[in-house]
Order: C-alpha cells, then sequence, then structure tokens
C-alpha cells in the first residue's frame, strides 16, 4: 500500500513543466515546491530518470543543482526483482516488437519498479489506454503491478502546494 505522501516522478512531469506550463521564470515557485517536498522525503525521481534530462538548459542546471539530493538510487535488489518482473509481463503482452524494445530501453520501467519497492505513486503525464500495443503506457504498468499513478496537478493537491498569490 502506498502513502498519499510518497512520490516518484516521471521525466516528462520535469520536462512539460519546464518548457510549457511552469517555465522557470514563470513560475519559480512550482520549482522550489519541488525541492521543499522532495528535502522532505515526499517526492523524488530516480537515477534512471535523471539521466534522461538532456542538454544544458534551466531543467538539466536545476537538476543537477538544487534537486540533486532528491534523486534516488535505482539499483536495489528489491527493485531488480520488479523489474524483472514488468519486463516478463510486457514480453508475455500484446505490445509490437517496437514497444517492448523501447520500454525495455528507457526507465519507465525502473520507475514503476522502484515505486512498487517503495510503495510510492507513480507522476506522469500518460495517461491509461487499455487498447494501446503500440507503447507500453506508464499507467497501463502500474495497473497491472497495482502502484498508484497520478498526473502532476493530483499530485500537487495532494501534497498541499498553492503556487502564486490569492
Amino acid at each position: 500500500m502506498s502513502s498519499p505522501h510518497l512520490f516518484v516522478l516521471d521525466a516528462n512531469v520535469f520536462i512539460e513543466a519546464a518548457v510549457r506550463y511552469y517555465a522557470f521564470d514563470l513560475v519559480p515557485a512550482f520549482w522550489d515546491s519541488l525541492v521543499i517536498h522532495g528535502n522532505a522525503g515526499r517526492l523524488f525521481t530516480i537515477d534512471r530518470i535523471a539521466e534522461e534530462i538532456k542538454g544544458d538548459g534551466p531543467l538539466k542546471t536545476w537538476m543537477d543543482g538544487a534537486f540533486v539530493g532528491c534523486i534516488r538510487d535505482s539499483g536495489a535488489p528489491e527493485t531488480l526483482a520488479h523489474y524483472a518482473a514488468l519486463m516478463q509481463w510486457a514480453q508475455e503482452q500484446s505490445f509490437t516488437d517496437a514497444a517492448k524494445n523501447e520500454f525495455a530501453s528507457v526507465a519507465d520501467a525502473w520507475l514503476v519498479a522502484y515505486a512498487k519497492h517503495i510503495g510510492a505513486t507513480v507522476v506522469t503525464h500518460e495517461t491509461y489506454d487499455v487498447n494501446c500495443k503500440r507503447r507500453v503506457k506508464i499507467p497501463n504498468v502500474c495497473r497491472f503491478c497495482d502502484v498508484p499513478c497520478v498526473d502532476t496537478f493530483a499530485m500537487l493537491r495532494s501534497l498541499g502546494v498553492k503556487l502564486g498569490t490569492k
């Protein structure tokens, strides 16, 4: 059973926020709140997700600076066991071979395996789609292994984050 206040974030949470609705220069309070809740142990990401953040822009600088203490090692044996089970599950499903290969090469399965191991909720912008065969979507994987999955806004509400002034 997961804690309602323990979240592990997918790369798309950071990337979408940085390039769209929570740009660093427009909504610094969003980024500050991630660091505050991360330092309090309520949210974090894993090393394999952090590695997906590329480039030399403000997101990479923030990830390697203010947020670096909120990046967890995904190499625990328990995480590896969950990861292996997820890989087996994906291979047994009717996803395309390309989808299975992509799933094996990105951090998504590691993210869900880590969340399963520690009892966390996954935060992603992906949505559940029972008919999706061209991609192994994080919410589908979460549903298979009984890991809660929410979007950024549900996480912010759960944490009581308020951005801006009233």
